[in-house]
C-alpha cells in the first residue's frame, strides 16, 4: 500500500515511519516540505503523490501555547486537517487522524467510550475535536485516533521533562489530580499498522492499558531510572497553568476490542521498555 505521512518528522511520526517501512511503499512529508494551512498546495501534493492512505501526524501540540496563539492552532489543527481531509478526498485516500483525550471536559468520572459527547475545555482541545468534525463531514473512509499523553523517543515529552528537572532539582511538584494514560508512540505505531489492514472505518481510542495520575507517572519514571527525588503531588489549582485540562480523561479502547484487536500492553511495561532505550 502507498502510505503519505504528513508529519513524519514529529515524535510519532518518526515511530510510524520505522514500523510502516517494512509493509507499505512510504513517502513522507515534513513541516519544511508541505505547509497543511496552505490548501491548494496541500491538494497538489496529494494529488501528486496519489496515496492509498494518508496518515495525518501533524499538529500543533502546545497545550498551553495554545491559548495564546489562537489562530496558529486553529489554522494547522482545524483548517489543516480540513485541508488534508479535502485532498484525500479528491483522490479517494483513505486518512488516519489523530485526536486527543483533550476532546472531553473529564467530568464524567469514569473511561470515556467512542460514542461519549465530546467537550473540550481549552484552545488545543476544540481545533483537534474541530478537525474531527470536518473529517467527519468530508471523508466516508476514515479512521479518527483518539490517543493520550505521547511519549517516545524522538520529542520532547514528559519522560524527558521530568528526567532533566531531577539533574538540577532535589524537589519536583507533579500534578495528582489529573488521571489518564500514558501513551508509547511506539505501541501507538504498532496500533495503527495493524488498524490500517481492517477497513473498519470510524473513531478509535487506542492508548497503553491502565492509568495514573501525572504524580503517579512521575513515580513510576523515577523508580525504574532509579534516581531518588522529593516528589510533591500537588493539585491543578496550585500548580497554575494557562490552558484548562480534563480532570478524568482516560479513554476506554472500546471500537478497538470490539473490532478483535488484543488491549495493548500497560502503560508501566511500556514504560520500562521506552527507558531501557535511553
Amino acid at each position: 500500500m502507498k502510505v503519505l505521512i504528513i508529519g513524519s518528522e514529529g515524535m510519532l511520526g518518526h515511530d510510524l515511519v520505522e514500523v510502516l517501512s517494512d509493509e507499505n511503499e512510504l513517502i513522507t512529508t515534513t513541516i519544511e516540505t508541505l505547509d497543511i494551512t496552505d490548501i491548494r498546495n496541500t491538494i497538489a501534493t496529494v494529488e501528486n503523490i496519489n496515496p492509498n492512505l494518508v496518515i495525518h501526524a501533524a499538529a500543533y501540540t502546545d497545550v498551553d501555547g495554545s491559548e495564546t496563539n489562537r489562530d496558529i492552532t486553529y489554522s494547522v489543527n482545524t483548517l489543516g486537517t480540513r485541508n488534508v481531509a479535502v485532498a484525500c478526498e479528491k483522490v479517494n485516500s483513505i486518512m488516519v487522524y489523530f485526536s486527543t483525550d483533550y476532546v472531553f471536559d473529564g467530568n464524567k468520572g469514569f473511561s470515556y467510550y467512542e460514542y461519549d459527547k465530546a467537550n473540550p475545555l481549552g484552545v488545543y482541545g476544540k481545533t483537534k475535536y474541530l478537525g474531527e468534525v470536518y473529517i467527519r463531514d468530508i471523508l466516508d473512509k476514515f479512521y479518527i485516533v483518539r490517543t493520550s499523553w505521547l511519549y517516545g523517543y524522538h520529542g520532547p515529552n514528559f519522560v524527558y521533562t521530568m528526567l532533566n528537572l531531577a539533574k538540577t532539582k532535589n524537589n519536583i511538584s507533579v500534578v495528582n489530580d489529573q488521571i489518564g494514560s500514558p501513551t508509547y508512540t511506539v505501541d501507538l505505531a504498532n496500533a495503527i499498522a495493524l488498524l490500517i489492514k481492517n477497513p473498519a472505518y470510524g473513531i478509535y481510542h487506542v492508548t497503553n492499558s491502565e492509568h495514573c495520575s501525572w504524580y503517579e507517572f512521575a513515580q513510576e519514571i523515577f523508580e525504574i531510572a532509579k534516581i531518588d527525588v522529593d516528589l510533591k503531588p500537588v493539585t491543578t489549582e496550585e500548580l497554575v497553568r494557562p490552558a484548562p485540562r480534563p480532570r478524568y480523561s482516560v479513554l476506554e479502547n472500546y471500537n478497538w476490542r470490539m473490532e478483535g484487536f488484543s488491549p495493548l500492553r500497560s502503560y508501566k511495561k511500556a514504560l520500562r521498555s521506552f527507558m531501557q532505550l535511553l
